[in-house]
Parts: structure tokens; C-alpha cells; sequence
């Protein structure tokens, strides 16, 4: 007399299954689709994404004296797994005498992220080096805080810099940072932060963070942020990040920094930071973060995007743990999967 129960329990479960799996499918294609578009309309493009108990600090410089200094907040018993410092350079396609010192150890600034195409001006161009080797000798054992680094640049078309640190601390909680660079692609850049599962941004303790890095930029000159849609800021922009209390070329460049309030909704063009706390932007249920960033004046450069957010995330890629099959073989098998779920419910 059982049989037929455990006979319908299991095409309950199994119904169950193949709704999940569909599920997955789902996400998954769509993660593809994401992808695709993210490739074909980006110049902005994934660098290096960690998942895992990870923080990051994110600070912004710029003087026309060529000296100064840059900071990281780290806290105490954490651990510095990458560290990078950024140039945004004008007019200097070539990046000829680019270079200068952090902390007193010269700096190779050996990746170029590419110059703005025309129509943009200038001939916007920022460089990437890889100072992990510099700034983790300092931290790791130290007591935690604000760190200052000093700073140098050897070339007048250097506008100023950006310090991105990543680490690890054993208190932190399972968190995705995402670090995107290149240059502002003149009609428009695309970035998606994918999720296995549904986001809740009321849940106690989620948080989801962007910073950007604009070099080249003050005096109105703005660039737009949209988020899920909704259009966040007009304003990007400025150079907030001067130390010199003015406007020249040399000192053009804000990055959201770790000491930035957040920039509040449609902020006026000084009150723009360049940090965004997206979480009143996003709904309960969603599997995306999607942001689009435009320049329409096309005179300023948006070189650098760091994202921090709650839980496992894809960055222009399917969320961690998904695997993407080939097309073909991802059709087949969700047509299989579509047509035994309506067999089982006939």
C-alpha cells in the first residue's frame, strides 16, 4: 500500500529537481548572454575578481608638484594578496617617460590599458603596475589602520593615481571584490556582477559597494552612472583627489577612496564621490547588478571600477560554481529537461 506514495514522492522530488536544474539553465544562459554583451560594449573589462573572506581598500592622488602621498585602510591580522597602482596620463599615447616611485621602490608601470579613440580627446590613456611586492612587506604584522605611502610620477602627462589593495582577514565574511580596468569606451560601458542565488538586499549585514577612477576630469566635465536601470548620477566626475586645491593638469583625477562618504542619489557635481553604496537600487529576488557608465562629452576617462558585494559573484562572467556547457549541448539538454517537467505534470 506504500509504493504508490513513495511512488509520488518521488516525482515530487523529482519535479523539484529538474526545477532547479532548470533553474540553473537559466541562469547560466542568461550569464552567456550577459557576457556577450559586457564583451562586445566594453572597453572597461574584468581584471581580477577574489572570492573569499576578502576586503579592499581603494585611494586617490593627484598634484601637479609630482609628490606626494597615497593611503590604504587595512585592518589589524589582515593579509595583502594583491596590491596595484594606477596612472591616468593624457596626450601621451606613447607613455613616454611614464613612471615614478611608491613607498621609495620605483614603480613599472609595464601594463598599458589603453588610450580613448577618437572622437574623445587627448589621447586619454592610463598604465597599471603591480606593487603587491611593495605594499604587502608593510602591512602584513603591522597594527592595522590608515596606511600613507609616499609617491612620485617622472612624466608632467601623469594626472595623478590610484591605489587598489586587496586582502584577506579570517573575520571577514564570504564576499566577491571585482576589479575592472581599461579605458572609457566612447558610446558606453557595460558591467554585470552575476549571482548563483537570489539577492536579498534587506538581509542584515549585505552590502554592495562601487568605486571608480576618473582621470582627466574637472570643471563639469561628467560622466553617468545607471544602475539596474536607474540612472544613479549625472556627475561623475571632478578632481576631487587634488592635493593642490585646484584645477591643473596633473592634479585631474578622483577615485572613490575608503574615507569617501557615499555618494548620495543624483548627487550636484561636488558632492559626487565616485562611491556608491548600490543596495537601494537593487530588489529583492535579483541575480544581476548591472551598471553602465557613459562620457558624453568624451573628455574624461573612466580608467578603474572596483566592486565589493555581499556573497559569490561573477564579474561579466556566470556566478562561481556555474559551468557553462557548449551551446549546442546547453540547448539539448534544457529542451530534455523542459519537455520530462511537462510529462511529469500531464
Amino acid at each position: 500500500m506504500r509504493q504508490p506514495c513513495l511512488q509520488k514522492q518521488f516525482v515530487i522530488n523529482f519535479k523539484e529537481i529538474t526545477m532547479n536544474i532548470q533553474r540553473k539553465i537559466a541562469m547560466a544562459l542568461s550569464a552567456v548572454l550577459l557576457l556577450i554583451a559586457g564583451t562586445a560594449q566594453a572597453a572597461l573589462i574584468p581584471f581580477q575578481t577574489f572570492v573569499g573572506n576578502y576586503g579592499v581598500s581603494t585611494d586617490g592622488w593627484g598634484s601637479t608638484s609630482q609628490s606626494g602621498t597615497i593611503r590604504a585602510l587595512v585592518p589589524e591580522g589582515a593579509t595583502v594578496v594583491a596590491a596595484y597602482l594606477y596612472s591616468s596620463t593624457f596626450t601621451n599615447p606613447t607613455l613616454a617617460g611614464v613612471g615614478g616611485t611608491l613607498a621609495g621602490s620605483t614603480v613599472d608601470y609595464n601594463t598599458n590599458l589603453g588610450t580613448i579613440p577618437a572622437p574623445a580627446c587627448c589621447d586619454l590613456t592610463a598604465v597599471r603596475a603591480d606593487v603587491t611586492s611593495i605594499i604587502k612587506p608593510i602591512v602584513d604584522g603591522g597594527i592595522g589602520g590608515v596606511y600613507s605611502f609616499d609617491i612620485t610620477e617622472t612624466s608632467t602627462s601623469q594626472d595623478g593615481s590610484a591605489l587598489v589593495v586587496v586582502y584577506s582577514h579570517p573575520d571577514l565574511g564570504i564576499s566577491t571584490v571585482g576589479i575592472l580596468d581599461g579605458y572609457a569606451r566612447v558610446d558606453g560601458d557595460t558591467t554585470s556582477l552575476n549571482f548563483a542565488d537570489p539577492l536579498d538586499p534587506s538581509a542584515p549585514g549585505f552590502f554592495a559597494h562601487m568605486m571608480l577612477g576618473i582621470g582627466f576630469s574637472c570643471c563639469n566635465q561628467a560622466s553617468t552612472v545607471e544602475v539596474n536601470g536607474t540612472l544613479i548620477t549625472n556627475a561623475a566626475g571632478n578632481n576631487d583627489d587634488s592635493a593642490d586645491g585646484g584645477a591643473s593638469n596633473g592634479n585631474l583625477i578622483t577615485v572613490g577612496s575608503f574615507d569617501d562618504p557615499f555618494s548620495p542619489f543624483m548627487p550636484s557635481y561636488n558632492e559626487d564621490t565616485e562611491r556608491y553604496n548600490l543596495v537601494d537600487y537593487l530588489s529583492n529576488g535579483d541575480t544581476s547588478i548591472n551598471i553602465r557608465t557613459t562620457n558624453a562629452s568624451r573628455d574624461d576617462n573612466i580608467f578603474l571600477a572596483v566592486f565589493h558585494v555581499s556573497g559569490e559573484a561573477g564579474v561579466n562572467a556566470p556566478p562561481p560554481g556555474i559551468s557553462i556547457p557548449e551551446p549546442g549541448t546547453l540547448a539539448l539538454f534544457a529542451l530534455a529537461l523542459f519537455g520530462l517537467r511537462r510529462r511529469l505534470q500531464s
